[in-house]
C-alpha cells in the first residue's frame, strides 16, 4: 500500500481493512474535505466563460452515472491522465458536494486506485439527507 496522504485516506484504509465499520467511515467522510476534478473552461482574455464548475461524471457498464472524487489532488493524477480536459479541481467539503448533487448519481472515490470506494446512489441520497439534518 502506498503512503496514505491525509486523514481521510487513513480512515478509508481502516474501513477497507475492517478496522473501522463502514458506517463510521461514512460519518467521517461527511466531515471531510475531498478533491473534485472540474473541467478546464478556456478563458477568454483571462475571464472564465462559466461560473459553474463542471465536475467529472462517468457512466458505469449499466449506464448509471457517478461523480468522480478523490481523497487528494495527488491521488487524482493517474486517473485524470485519461481526462486531459479536467486539469483543475476544487478541494471542498464533502457535504457541499452532496448539497449540489442531483439525485440518482453514485459517487466513485479514487476510481482505479486500490484505495477506492464506490458509493451507490441510494447511499448517496441517505448521506445527503444525513448531512442536511441539523446536528
Amino acid at each position: 500500500m502506498e503512503t496514505l496522504k491525509n486523514e481521510l485516506e487513513k480512515q478509508l484504509h481502516a474501513a477497507q481493512t475492517g478496522d473501522t465499520p463502514s458506517e463510521v467511515f461514512m460519518k467521517q467522510l461527511l466531515g471531510s474535505q475531498i478533491f473534485m476534478p472540474v473541467k478546464d473552461d478556456p478563458a477568454i482574455g483571462g475571464i472564465q466563460r462559466s461560473t459553474r464548475a463542471q465536475p467529472l461524471v462517468v457512466q458505469d457498464d449499466g449506464g448509471a452515472s457517478a461523480l468522480v472524487l478523490f481523497t487528494s489532488p495527488e491521488r487524482a493524477k493517474p486517473f485524470l491522465a485519461h481526462y486531459p480536459e479536467f486539469k483543475g479541481g476544487l478541494l471542498t467539503e464533502f457535504t457541499w458536494i452532496l448539497e449540489k448533487m442531483d439525485a440518482g448519481f453514485g459517487i466513485m472515490i479514487n476510481p482505479g486506485d486500490e484505495l477506492g470506494i464506490d458509493i451507490e446512489p441510494e447511499l448517496v441520497r441517505q448521506l445527503a439527507e444525513s448531512a442536511a439534518r441539523p446536528n
